[in-house]
């Protein structure tokens, strides 16, 4: 068995080339220097320098194609073998009237093909039944020993694959025509049709396409047709009803329906007619309707004998009636056991056949002859199919990468290439898996565009265009490049010197090809995902064909040029198992694949991409071009273009040839002419002697087309006079025509004359080189012993440019002596003048003294004369005088300083260095040094760095030795070292972790004063001391002030001095105050903040001083809920320097305070004038309420809120509870106490926060005098429980009054009167109140339901603790639902003296963010005193059925999920996750405001 794709191992890299600029300017010439190591490997990889990036210049806007459709499965070799042999099988099995299902054997699908391959290779079926081998067969599957398998691989054989080889090899077998029915585990096949899907004829609209097209519709038959094929000419007797299925007439009805098992099952009726002559006339069902009858035939009450069809015919025609026999008996008794065949009307006995049948079978059946003859079916040519949708770039690409993101489940560019290089080649090699992909592929550039800039007429370009339209690396440039022999073809050949575009996805892929005339081939990826290459060299381009012949040969044996179609792919690992080296890479953007003569090579593109291709031929192409040709002509394969007349083409004009092209042209001339010297006399010694001149170029390739080896004649070809439609090349003379010779003539191009005179003339273009290059010999080797002039060399180099000779070594020495002697000259004229120049000569342009002689003596051995040789010996005599004075000089130390700098400044005129001075500078130097030393050290002198330092040490080490200069060394050392240790100790200290107090740095310090060097790290310690001396005056002066110091101006303080690297003692009491204020603010946080509040602290203390402005408070609100609003003052108007003021603060607030309530009261008049949203005429507009979600609330679920007067969505915030009650007593309240039900609803823009009780808040400020601390938080605290105070003084003092005293004993003695209520049968009455009955007549009968109610525990029960499978919330909620028509109010009748107070009150307590008693007593008289809202209870009611019924699901989903993890053997959920998840519904109008803005 061949690897599998999971095995798939990549095969090793071929050569990657990245050449310099200089290299990359002559594109054939890198690719020749290249050549002997790429060609090796069949193909290579090229990267241009970075900065090579053409422009893109396809018009994305109008490129438009239809891409080719590729399965992906079908492509692999083997794998389309596979499939067909199981399209076979599964056609036999349909004839038969069953679908082929294909067992699973060990957790995957039988291979039915490797089965039967091997039960042949092993001997055949019966061989491995009598040696019980069938273990054997299992093992060589790759199946596992010991389980049976081979049993179970016998089993299916015998029910599947033996029945369909004994037809394949012409047994008269009848097999069991329901082999599958209890099979059903078994996977039914659905046969991939490839031959009749796939099957394609060349195209003859497409002019350069080179590949085939797939599902073209088979045409209908021609008389020709008919005549030829006798199975149409046997149809056309029975007249133009359907015909037989197989015969590629009409389209196959692969869907089999379902049998009627209920009756039985008859082959297809066949109706007889008479026609006008007499003749007789059958028309049969078959293919399509054979199937579509068998429903109609099921009713048939008889089984369909030979009997039951002679009925079915005319009984008057006795002569059709005698043709019904037995096909192997010939006798025709016995009727109710003779069988019809449904496919060609033959007639079998049951018991004739073998094995015989015991009982005529239901349903079509075919005879074993019909069964053979259409499973043998050749199958047509494999190609691919285009697509019927046609794209731009950007739908293709939105496709494909669509595709690819799905296909493995991420993005794009996160998939590596190994894991897609695995995946295709698995993908190719399954037979279960049709993944299908497309290519855009041989898109045409001429008609839409290249991607490469071109100069055309049809725009104008950029000069950065211009630059890359004209490179030679341009695809448009390189075939017609100069040293390229397809510049010498007219005709642009689509694919070859046209470029063809490729638009790629992932899996998309090119099969093993090579191209045509064996040419080399260019590939440049313009964009996109890469692209991975396969090839093989050209020495195993015949070994890969062979082994692909070995392994697949049924592909061969029915498409012979398979190679050539470009449709065959083949596992590369199968290929180097089989000894056929590959070699792989991955082309990337922005790079070159080029592939050479005869080298296959294959791939598959990794992603969305597109790339660019084309052919150029070289001149060492030549020999393999020819050698390609004789290929072609032994496989009759047509030519692309004529070889010959590509040849005599470029002989015809030698002098335009490049020198090896013309060298390469001659040789192939010759063997062309001796070729073609032999032919001719051969056709004479046939006597053929007749002949004429004919222009062969001026024919069209399809007239001057051998016959027999359909090669593109040129240089000549034998024709015949009676046979005016065909020819041949000379090769195949005798293949003609049966015509006498004398009828035969030559049509020939040139004569044997012609062909020599321009094979001469090659030769001399080719040997002009060799006389020029023996003139250059002479002349670089002085041969003669005369030096040639460099006017002499120059004029043999411009010959050499001018008869574009080939850039070779004597040429290259040439151009080199040229370039070293012109140099020689400009130096020596550099060296006279720069002695010229004098003392104003360029620095660094000096020679020294052994260069000078050296130079002399390179002018000397040059083969050119040059007149500069004498200047440059005279100065070579005036440097050796002065080198002698020098010596003179330094051997007289100590001499004086003006001596020693005359003789510099003489040596410096020379132009040429001399050792000597350079011993002179070093004694001038050294006393310039000692100079510098004495003005550093001394004590008058102002402080040096320590760089200063040590730049005299380094200098000092450069100078002449001295006793004076070690001297001054070692003082320098010392000053150093001891200032690097001073300047280490100041250092550790400011970084240390471990800081010093302010004592230990003074005294480093005044230590450190005493050193005469600048030191950083000490000056730095001084200002870090001189900072933290200020830190602590700032913090002495902060604690000693009038007031508390504020939380900010402490917290800056802390943060400037944990930057100081200075041990303070005050930094650590002051960060212990700052640690206390954050903890009291972070506990008054979370007592009064929300979840996930959009307020801050301040914000929810104070007062909302734009109350009255709706827009404005909600678009705040809405920035606070987004994060975007962040000024915790702007309320209360005050500045960071006003808050530091506990007056200014108490001012802000009280002014706040009036402010607020006035813009309420303006906010509750605008919104009152709204429209309400339980109204059925509610319209947006701008006076319409807008909830927290940005929509408009509108009819039922709709709340208004009491304090603002604003509507919302009830799904949006958070309503109350009618079943919990804000204090819990001994005896609950009765649920017909309308006005203490919970129905008070406030928005979120109103209530800002948790609303604590007062008790907490006054914990909070007894914390709050503990802190040395000013908070602004705090002071807004004190001023927010001074208002609460102040309103709860007030409350109780209207409470206290007398009529409202009296209001509430009334309401009191009403719920006892409730409570005390014995569950009576009518309704209580209420005499002492002049309002009407809270209960409508007769609603006694539900007062036990009431009480009970009442009874009920889980009626007080917070939704948030009542367990999701209980019931009995739901029923109280359903209970309370029946009662609302019930109700009627008010109970108490409110004086509108009474009234106005409470109202103004009940407005103040609800803008306190505090908890207060007085505000629910207010709250419960005033709604005694009005009818009850029944539409607010009702929405109320609605909305704690829908979030009861929202808990029980998310508590079942829970409980399941611990469940689940018990199961596991892990633990439940925690029980407080539960507890939290309804109450995470609270904070639902959040996420309803981020939801409408975004």
């Amino acid at each position: 068995m061949e690897p599998g794709a999971d095995d798939f191992l990549p095969p090793p890299e071929c050569p990657v080339f990245e050449p310099s600029w200089a290299e990359f300017r002559d594109p054939l010439g890198y690719i020749a220097k290249i050549r002997p190591i790429a060609e090796k490997s069949g193909i290579c990889k090229i990267r241009p320098p970075a900065d090579w990036q053409p422009p893109f210049a396809v018009e994305v806007d109008n490129f438009r194609f239809t891409p080719r459709i590729q399965r992906l499965n079908e492509l692999e070799a083997q794998t389309r073998v596979k499939l067909n042999y199981l399209d076979q099988i599964a056609k036999f099995w349909e004839i038969q009237g069953s679908s082929l299902k294909i067992p699973n054997v060990e957790r995957r699908i039988l291979d039915l093909y490797s089965l039967s391959k091997i039960v042949v290779e092993e001997g055949g079926y019966e061989a491995i039944c009598k040696d019980r081998r069938w273990a054997r067969v299992a093992q060589r599957l790759n199946y596992p020993p010991g389980k049976n398998i081979g049993s179970l691989l016998r089993s299916h054989y015998e029910r599947i694959v033996y029945p369909y080889e004994m037809y394949q090899s012409g047994a008269n077998l009848v097999c069991n025509t329901r082999p599958f029915d209890n099979e059903e585990k078994d996977k039914e096949y659905k046969p991939h049709s490839i031959p009749l899907r796939q099957s394609v004829q060349p195209s003859k609209f497409n002019s350069y396409g080179r590949r085939a097209k797939r599902l073209q519709p088979d045409p209908e038959p021609t008389e020709e047709d008919i005549e030829k094929n006798p199975e149409l000419k046997k149809l056309q007797i029975y007249g133009a009803g359907p015909k037989m299925m197989g015969l590629g007439l009409m389209a196959k009805d692969k869907t089999l329906r379902k049998k009627d098992k209920e009756g039985p099952e008859c082959p297809p009726t066949v109706v007889v007619k008479e026609e006008s002559g007499g003749d007789v006339k059958v028309e049969s069902t078959s293919p399509k309707t054979f199937l579509e009858s068998k429903d109609e035939l099921s009713h048939s009450p008889e089984p369909c004998t030979k009997m039951t069809m002679r009925l079915r015919r005319n009984h008057s025609n006795a002569q059709f009636i005698e043709s019904y026999v037995c096909r192997m008996c010939s006798r025709g008794d016995e009727d109710d056991k003779l069988l019809l065949c449904d496919g060609c009307d033959d007639n079998y006995h049951i018991f004739c056949l073998l094995p015989p049948l015991p009982e005529i079978p239901k349903g079509v059946w075919r005879c074993p002859k019909c069964v053979m003859a259409e499973c043998k079916r050749p199958p047509e040519a494999f190609g691919f199919e285009q697509a019927t949708r046609e794209y731009t770039l950007q739908s293709f690409g939105e496709m494909a990468d669509s595709f690819k993101a799905d296909y493995f489940n991420m993005p794009v560019h996160m998939v590596p290439t190994e894991l897609v290089e695995k995946e295709f080649w698995r993908l190719v090699n399954s037979i279960e898996e049709d993944v299908t992909v497309e290519y855009g592929a041989d898109i045409h550039s001429k008609e839409f565009g290249s991607g490469f800039p071109v100069s055309d007429s049809k725009r104008h370009l950029t000069p950065e265009e211009e630059e890359y339209a004209t490179s030679g690396w341009n695809l448009n440039v390189m075939p017609v490049l100069e040293q390229s022999v397809l510049c010498h073809i007219n005709a642009d050949i689509s694919g070859m010197k046209v470029p063809w575009l490729y638009v790629g996805m992932v899996f998309s892929a090119f099969c093993w090809h090579i191209e045509d005339h064996w040419s080399y081939s260019i590939n440049y990826l313009h964009w996109g995902e890469p692209k991975t290459w396969y090839g093989v060299p050209s020495l195993a381009a015949e070994h890969l064909e062979e082994v692909m012949k070995k392994l697949t040969p049924e592909l061969f044996d029915s498409q012979p040029d398979l190679l050539h179609q470009l449709v065959t792919l083949m596992n590369p690992n199968t290929l180097m198992s089989h000894g056929v080296p590959v070699v792989r890479t991955n082309q990337c953007a922005g790079e070159f694949v080029i592939t050479f003569p005869r080298a296959y090579h294959s791939g598959f593109n990794q992603g969305y991409n597109f790339a660019e291709a084309v052919n150029f031929c070289t001149a060492d192409w030549l020999p393999a071009g020819r050698q390609c040709i004789e290929h072609y002509r032994r496989l009759r394969r047509y030519c692309v273009f004529s070889h010959e007349e590509l040849i005599c083409k470029m002989a015809a004009c030698p002098e335009k040839l490049d020198l090896n092209l013309a060298a390469a042209v001659h040789k192939e001339m010759f063997i062309m002419v001796q070729e073609e010297r032999r032919l001719r006399k051969a056709l004479l010694e046939k006597g053929i002697t007749e002949a004429e001149r004919e222009a062969f170029e001026l024919l069209p390739d399809d007239e001057r087309q051998c016959i027999k080896c359909k090669t593109t004649c040129f240089l000549s070809a034998l024709a015949c006079y009676d046979c005016p439609d065909g020819l041949v090349c000379l090769s195949h003379i005798n293949d003609l025509c049966k015509c006498s010779s004398s009828r035969q003539y030559l049509r020939y191009r040139y004569t044997l004359d012609e062909l020599p005179a321009m094979l001469h003339k090659l030769k001399v273009r080719a040997e002009s080189f060799d006389t020029w290059a023996n003139k250059v010999r002479v002349a670089l080797e002085v041969e003669d012993g005369r030096k040639r002039s460099l006017e002499e060399l120059r004029a043999l180099e411009s010959e050499a440019r001018e008869r574009r000779f080939p850039n070779s070594e004597l040429l290259q020495r040439l151009k080199n002596c040229l370039s070293e002697a012109e140099a020689c000259v400009s130096r020596a004229l550099g060296l006279v003048s720069g002695q010229e120049a004098g003392p104003h000569r360029v620095a660094g342009l000096q020679m020294t003294l052994a260069e000078l002689r050296a130079f002399l003596d390179q002018m000397n051995n040059l083969p050119c004369a040059m007149h500069q040789i004498g200047d440059v010996k005279g100065i070579l005599e005036q440097v050796e005088a002065y080198q002698a004075e020098a010596r003179e000089a330094l051997a007289s130390l100590p001499s004086s300083p003006a001596l020693l700098q005359s003789l510099l400044e003489k040596g410096r005129q020379l132009g040429v260095e001399v050792p000597e001075a350079q011993q002179l500078q070093r004694q001038v130097e050294q006393a310039q040094w000692l100079d510098e030393v004495k003005r550093t050290l001394a004590p008058s002198a102002r402080r040096g760095t320590l760089a200063v330092m040590r730049g005299l040490l380094v200098a000092g080490a450069s100078v002449a030795p001295s006793p004076a200069v070690d001297k001054a060394q070692a003082e320098l050392q010392e000053l150093l070292t001891i200032a690097e240790r001073w300047e280490e100790k100041a250092h550790l200290c400011l970084e240390a972790r471990q800081k010093h107090p302010p004592a230990t740095l003074e005294a480093i310090i005044r230590e450190a004063e005493n050193i005469p060097v600048h030191l950083p790290n000490i000056q730095a310690l001084k200002e870090a001391l001189a900072k933290a001396r200020a830190w602590i005056a700032d913090v002495d002066e902060i604690q000693n002030g009038d007031h508390y110091p504020c939380l900010d101006d402490l917290e800056g303080l802390v943060a400037v001095g944990r930057d100081l690297p200075v041990g303070l003692e005050e930094l650590r009491q002051l960060e212990l105050q700052v640690l206390t204020a954050h903890s009291w603010r972070e506990k008054a946080s979370k007592t009064f903040l929300k979840k996930n509040s959009c307020y801050t602290l301040l914000e929810v203390l104070c007062p909302c001083a734009d109350a009255g402005s709706d827009s404005t408070k909600r678009s705040r609100w809405m920035e606070k809920e987004l994060g975007l609003y962040k000024s915790d003052t702007e309320l209360l108007g005050l500045s960071a320097q006003d808050l530091r003021d506990p007056g200014s603060v108490i001012v802000a607030f009280k002014e706040g305070e009036q402010k607020e309530k006035e813009g309420i009261l303006q906010l509750r008049r605008t919104n009152s004038a709204k429209p309400s949203p339980l109204a059925s005429s509610t319209t947006a507009s701008s006076a319409t309420s807008i909830c927290v979600c940005g929509q408009v609330p509108a009819g039922v679920g709709a709340l208004q809120c009491d304090l603002c007067q604003d509507w919302f969505h009830g799904r949006c915030v958070s309503v109350p509870r009618l079943l919990s009650y804000p204090k819990p007593s001994p005896i609950s309240s009765p649920p017909l106490a309308w006005w203490e039900w919970d129905t008070k609803f406030l928005c979120p823009l109103c209530m800002r926060s948790r609303r604590p009780r007062l008790e907490t808040i006054l914990a909070l400020l007894v914390a709050l005098q503990r802190l040395p601390v000013r908070l602004p938080e705090g002071e807004a605290l004190q001023c927010l429980t001074e208002r609460a105070i102040s309103w709860q003084g007030r409350a109780r003092q209207a409470l206290a009054s007398e009529d409202v005293t009296a209001l509430l004993g009334r309401l009191a003695e009403l719920r006892q009167r409730l409570q005390a209520e014995p569950k009576p049968e009518e309704p209580p009455t209420y005499p002492s109140t002049p309002a009407p009955d809270p209960l409508r007549e007769g609603s006694g009968k539900d007062m036990p339901k009431v009480l009970g109610l009442l009874e009920n525990g889980d009626s007080v029960t917070s939704p948030e603790k009542v367990a999701p499978g209980e019931g009995s919330g739901k029923r109280d909620l359903e209970l309370l639902s029946s009662l609302l028509p019930q109700l009627t109010g008010p109970v108490l009748e409110l004086p509108e003296a009474t009234r106005a107070p409470l109202e103004e009150l009940m407005m103040e307590g609800d803008l306190l963010e505090v908890t207060l008693d007085e505000n629910h007593s207010i709250w419960q008289l005033l709604q005694a005193g009005q009818p009850p809202d029944l539409e607010r209870i009702h929405t109320l009611l609605e909305l704690e059925k829908a979030e009861r019924h929202g808990s029980r699901a998310r508590g079942r989903a829970l409980e399941r999920r611990r469940r689940r993890k018990v199961d596991r053997g892990g633990e439940g959920d925690d029980p407080a996750r539960e507890e939290l998840e309804p109450k995470r519904e609270e904070e639902t109008s959040h996420s309803c405001a981020r939801s409408f803005l975004f």
